[in-house]
């Protein structure tokens, strides 16, 4: 099994290369879906964030309302480091899962790991990746695109966490 860190600022291109690696063969685990898997109404997940942010949080059907918690967590840090406590080692959790059962199917499998927090989630994983690579795109490229392909209003999307600017990767 080769597992490769695949990580990159918000609308910095991650899923397009993404898509790339599938198309060569590669199986994707992408840590975006993983997060809303664990955070689905009666797991785990969902209660403890309800129990630390309260049930503002909770839409009417029971499901977590995003745009409340990303008013909370995209405007204090430590906020955000509560969530990223809560939801962090569960999709870790799950994405081993995910990555045994591709071994199993393939011994020689190779995974890409979509996961934007690479390095933010870097103490709840304690497997190392074969290959990271970073995905970057502009400030203004980014911003476009979230505004055009995801819906934000510019301000919103200028509110997200800044992204470093340099570009890395790192073989083991």
């Amino acid at each position: 099994m080769m597992l490769i860190g695949l990580t990159g600022g918000i609308a910095s291109g991650k899923s397009t290369v993404g898509a790339r690696f599938v198309e060569l063969g590669a199986v994707l685990v992408d840590a975006d879906v993983l997060a809303r898997e664990v955070v689905e109404p009666g797991t785990p997940g969902l209660t403890e964030i309800e129990r630390v942010f309260g049930s503002s949080v909770i839409s009417a059907d029971g499901s977590l309302n995003r745009p409340a918690l990303g008013a909370i967590i995209f405007a204090d840090a430590e906020k955000r480091e509560q969530l990223n406590a809560i939801t962090h080692p569960a999709i870790w959790k799950r994405a081993i899962e995910l990555f045994m059962a591709a071994q199993a199917a393939d011994p020689e499998v190779v995974i890409v790991y979509d996961v934007p927090l690479l390095a933010e989630a870097a103490a709840d994983r304690p497997m190392d990746f074969d290959l990271i690579i970073v995905v970057q795109a502009d400030i203004e490229t980014r911003i476009d695109r979230m505004v055009e392909l995801r819906g934000m209003s510019r301000a919103e999307a200028e509110g997200r966490p800044p992204i470093p600017s340099g570009c890395a990767w790192r073989t083991s």
